[in-house]
């Protein structure tokens, strides 16, 4: 078909699937995936598998990271989709444009002010788009958050509370992998909470405008553990008995894609999946407090902890008017690391539990219902989210959740700017660091309900 949308994927790992997945099978009559580039021919030969096998189609080409513009140049792909490690994103943004590809890229856009200004840069020179997949943006629940503030449920936000608790198996996973090198992910400020500031830049209208944080490694580490007299001796958990009563274990052979994904690819790379999270080197930060001043006047105050019992939020949004809360239950009593990786499923189905509720300023509070999504990742949003990227026909979006670089990098560098201010102990202002582009900064664009 003549408007068939043509896609590469660069980087195969878990999160690769979902994108993989919808091209092929979902939206195939509309798409063709036409390249896939990895730094690991395992890897890529898993996902071929996966296509043939489970989606009946045939298995696409298969490019080495050191041959990405050959791809593009075999291939033409209309847009690569970029789910490599977090500090290797701009190199496949930039050149993927500069070879005439449009781009769509996970979270976080970049891990500093550099790649970012370097994005940008290359946008100017191509013209060329780059989509951020915001996957919460899309959960019904957050959703719902933006359509209240748009409705004028608050007035105008002058103040947001925003604690995000990740539990022991989903926030020990980043300790496991190679996110707990802050040089491979810019830390959790950058990586997880890109999610959380985006949501908050997008349900405020406005961008920020300076930070201070305080942060530190609390629980995982081996300081740490031998500070509550745990010992060790394993670097890793996948073959090692005496790692078989510890909660914390993650047995790569004891699941079918993370052994096809990763055990029986390291000898491709030397990646390891399954590492100690009580062992070392671990330099980013488990432990996270952050207040900001927006361009709109409206103050965060947000906390991230990475070692919960429970998974989920608190939000709270106080206003002229009122305030609106959302507390939202992702997940319960998941403390082993062991079952179907959520690395590779996200959270399946709508939450565990959430609830909206208005306390106007003068008059009784009441509870907001919305409609739950039946199934999909983070809360039910990623099919929503893959309609709008791959449906030939996608429906209106009143609400404005697709995502620029402008958002991509206005939410890095909220949390650039908190790691900023960890290390010097002050206030970071994020035009020191970042020009971000104005924008009118008035507060939420209040619309008829």
């Amino acid at each position: 078909m003549s408007d068939t949308k043509r896609f590469a994927v660069v980087g195969t790992g878990g999160r690769a699937g979902m994108f993989i997945q919808a091209i092929t099978d979902t939206y195939r009559a509309s798409c063709e995936l036409v390249a896939l580039c990895d730094l690991s021919q395992t890897r890529m030969n898993w996902h071929n598998q996966q296509i043939q096998t489970r989606w009946g189609a045939a298995p696409v080409p298969t490019y080495h990271a050191d041959q990405f513009d050959r791809m593009i140049g075999d291939t033409r792909p209309d847009t690569v989709i970029v789910v490599t490690i977090d500090a290797t994103h701009h190199r496949y943004i930039n050149r993927a444009m500069e070879l005439g590809c449009d781009v769509i890229t996970e979270k976080p856009m970049t891990t500093d002010a550099e790649k970012a200004r370097s994005i940008f840069d290359t946008i100017d020179r191509t013209g060329k788009k780059l989509t951020v997949t915001f996957n919460y943006r899309y959960a019904p629940a957050f959703t719902k958050l933006r359509e209240l503030l748009m409705q004028g449920v608050v007035g105008r936000p002058l103040s947001v509370d925003f604690s995000w608790l990740l539990d022991t198996y989903h926030g020990a996973d980043y300790f496991r992998r190679w996110h707990r090198e802050k040089q491979n992910s810019g830390g959790l400020l950058v990586h997880k909470a890109t999610h959380h500031f985006d949501l908050v830049n997008w349900w405020i209208d406005s961008y920020p405008d300076e930070v201070f944080a305080f942060g530190d490694l609390l629980f995982y580490g081996k300081q740490n553990a031998a500070a509550r007299d745990e010992t060790y001796a394993y670097d890793r958990y996948t073959g090692v008995p005496a790692a078989s009563e510890d909660p914390f274990a993650l047995f790569l052979d004891q699941d079918a894609a993370l052994q096809g994904l990763y055990l029986e690819a390291e000898t491709d790379n030397g990646y390891i999946r399954d590492r100690n999270v009580f062992g070392e080197p671990i330099t980013i930060e488990d432990t996270m407090a952050v207040t900001a001043r927006y361009r709109n006047g409206v103050i965060l105050s947000y906390c991230l902890v990475a070692y919960s019992p429970w998974e989920g939020l608190k939000v709270a949004i106080t206003g002229t008017k009122g305030r609106v809360e959302l507390n939202v239950v992702e997940n319960v009593n998941l403390v082993s690391g062991q079952g179907e990786s959520r690395d590779l499923q996200a959270s399946k189905g709508p939450f565990k539990q959430a609830g909206i509720r208005v306390f106007p300023m003068f008059g009784e509070g009441y509870d907001v219902p919305f409609s739950s999504a039946n199934g999909g990742g983070h809360g039910g949003a990623d099919p929503i989210l893959l309609e709008q990227l791959f449906s030939p026909e996608p429906p209106p979006d009143p609400f404005n959740r697709a995502a620029s670089h402008v958002d991509g990098a206005a939410s890095i560098m909220l949390g650039i700017a908190a790691n900023r201010a960890m290390e010097i102990n002050q206030p970071v202002r994020i035009d020191d660091l970042f020009y971000l582009p104005k924008k009118a900064d008035a507060g939420v664009k209040v619309v008829s309900p």
